[in-house]
């Protein structure tokens, strides 16, 4: 298991860095409820965001949706396309 450092909106004003733990398997891939939360938002949000066409692009294996923490990473960073 590996830790992921998120900063959550009132985080950034304290400058306090908040430590989460997500699985990320050795690909960089992570299942929708680790991605979610990496971003701070529930899995729910997650799945709305892709059927609206919005969020992080996502990727399914065998019927199972995943998203590769460079992607998330691109997304926080407003370089993926824009929720």
């Amino acid at each position: 298991m590996q830790v992921a450092e998120l900063r959550g909106p009132e985080a950034g004003a304290r400058g306090a860095v908040e430590q989460v733990r997500v699985k990320v398997l050795p690909d960089g891939r992570m299942t929708r409820e680790d991605a979610a939360r990496y971003l701070g938002h529930q899995p729910k949000t997650l799945a709305q965001w892709a059927l609206q066409g919005k969020g992080p692009q996502f990727v399914k294996v065998g019927g199972r949706v995943f998203y590769y923490r460079a992607e998330l990473d691109r997304f926080i960073s407003g370089e993926s396309r824009a929720a």
